[in-house]
């Protein structure tokens, strides 16, 4: 089963649509602030793009998703990047992303938080908006490094990163 987190109009084929508004006609109503009514190891795939900015308590997001995806899901997420207007232009944005902000995820990271579960990085790779499009390829060479020296001068419009879960 792959499900479609937070769909709004995006309807995706072979994918369980879901969404908080009705309006968008989603296969399935889904608050994600409140446990996902999937059963555990059950989910192969999720999508869910720009959305994780408007959820107030990440980390049991995380969790939900760890709980209902099996050994091997992959979870691909687009967010805004923290530097650019669009992640502070809407006013329902609760948090900020950067390169280096679902490493904790990774049990091989120093920095692993235990109580999440844990998420293997597969990729991830900085996007701008078509202006910037030739330095998307110098920037993605060291991410880390363009993200202490050049985000608010060149800044990258979003975050996408693929995830795989662990078990």
């Amino acid at each position: 089963m792959k499900l479609h987190l937070g769909c709004g109009r995006d309807y995706r084929k072979g994918y369980i649509n879901c969404d908080i508004s009705p309006e968008v006609n989603p296969d399935k109503i889904v608050d994600l602030e409140k446990p996902l009514d999937f059963e555990d190891d059950s989910i192969e795939e999720i999508m869910i793009n720009h959305v994780l900015e408007h959820i107030h308590d990440i980390m049991f997001v995380l969790k939900e998703f760890y709980r209902v995806c099996k050994n091997g899901a992959i979870i691909n997420i687009q967010v805004p990047y923290f530097s650019h207007e669009s992640a502070f232009s809407t006013m329902t944005h609760v948090r900020f992303f950067t390169w280096t902000s679902f490493d904790f995820l990774d049990a091989e990271n120093p920095r692993h938080y235990d109580a999440v579960g844990n998420f293997k990085t597969v990729w991830k790779k900085l996007k701008w908006r078509r202006i910037f499009k030739p330095l998307e390829l110098l920037f993605n060479i060291s991410p880390r490094v363009y993200q202490e020296l050049f985000p608010w001068i060149f800044p990258a419009k979003e975050l996408h990163i693929k995830l795989r879960v662990i078990k």
